[in-house]
């Protein structure tokens, strides 16, 4: 892992390694700021916490390019994907309850689809959904098909007859360890719907009340303009709208919320993983982690080649916001970056500036 995210970096790169004796003694907060100017992220938020608190948090730069509206902690971020580390914790808290089990097959909830079905699909269970061994296709709101005109009714409706048409594709046949699918996720979102009564919206704001998070869905400035604008990779801003696949996709990658937020969520991941939380033991915090090879359940993970320990990672990116978390049980530390601009530059900006963090924050506990 640590090889591979230098891949296709931009020749700035090298600036910072000629110079990485000033690097160091930079505080992390300068050093952050000169990769967001070089890589042209108009804001960037970033925080290191453990189970005991925050180690560090900062918001640098501006909520909108070419305008002078300072970045907050407060910033609402479009997570992408990253929702899915909050629909797997959804799950594992409805296991735990007994409401549902990692067994039950989805056709047991809504069989009256299952005929109208590929059978490849027929045996598919909450497991195979949440760990990515579904084989659904991958499908993200950049497919033509199906379209809004096939796709009909409330936002619950919508999603029923977004994955009845996936459902229907052929699977997946290429040979791999998972299978990235958001479909997957939307379709684990809507059994634990239907075990639950609530929509995925209601689920995720009762988890909010819990654990004291402000959860939102889609565009932040859409309910707000003083909120962060997503952008390209021009650097055009994202006018505020309500895209609607990305509705379809609510599960799997439409939530927004805080930096300080969502480090309170990693936070209660670092606590579990210690044996900390009275919410899911030890155990269930590692199997939801590290428990299947490169993926378990809405955590990717890898082994360092340097130190030999886990973390476990997940990015997302909805086009015009980029976020990326990384959490290590052996160091008890957590890594966190938010920027309101989509684009691989973006990417290879924070990948450098989560080397310099975990070089900061190595040693264990």
């Amino acid at each position: 892992m640590t090889n591979r995210i230098f891949r296709k970096v931009p020749i700035l790169i090298f600036i910072f390694f000629s110079t990485c004796t000033v690097a160091k003694a930079q505080s992390s907060k300068r050093f952050a700021d000169s990769i967001r100017i070089v890589f042209n992220i108009p804001e960037l938020n970033y925080a290191v916490v453990s189970s005991a608190g925050v180690m560090e948090m900062e918001a640098l730069g501006f909520k909108k390019h070419h305008t002078n509206n300072k970045a907050t902690l407060s910033d609402k971020f479009r997570i992408g994907s990253n929702t899915k580390t909050i629909t797997s914790y959804l799950a594992f808290g409805m296991v735990k309850k007994g409401i549902i089990q990692w067994d039950t097959k989805f056709f047991d909830l809504y069989p009256e689809l299952k005929s109208q079905s590929h059978k490849a699909y027929h045996q598919l269970t909450l497991k195979d959904l949440l760990s990515m061994r579904a084989r659904l296709m991958s499908w993200t709101y950049t497919y033509s098909e199906p379209t809004q005109q096939q796709i009909k009714g409330t936002e619950q409706q919508q999603r029923y007859a977004f994955i009845s048409w996936i459902l229907r594709q052929q699977p997946r046949t290429e040979n791999r360890t998972y299978y990235f699918s958001n479909p997957s996720y939307v379709a684990a979102g809507m059994m634990l719907e239907k075990v639950s009564g609530k929509d995925y919206k209601t689920l995720v704001q009762d988890l909010g009340k819990d654990l004291a998070i402000e959860f939102g869905f889609g565009q932040p400035n859409s309910k707000d303009i003083n909120q962060p604008w997503g952008h390209n990779g021009e650097l055009e801003p994202e006018k505020p709208s309500d895209n609607y696949k990305l509705n379809w996709l609510s599960s799997a990658g439409n939530i927004n919320v805080s930096l300080k937020d969502y480090a309170k969520f990693i936070q209660l991941q670092l606590q579990g993983l210690a044996g900390k939380s009275t919410r899911l033991s030890a155990a269930e915090f590692y199997t939801m982690h590290y428990g299947m090879p490169q993926f378990a359940y809405g955590w990717n993970w890898y082994v360092d080649e340097d130190s030999k320990m886990k973390y476990a990672w997940h990015t997302g990116n909805p086009g015009s916001f980029f976020t990326k978390v990384y959490v290590c049980k052996e160091t008890d530390k957590a890594f966190i970056f938010f920027a309101n601009v989509g684009s691989e530059q973006v990417e290879n900006g924070i990948n450098l500036l989560f080397e310099h963090l975990k070089t900061k924050y190595s040693k264990r506990p």
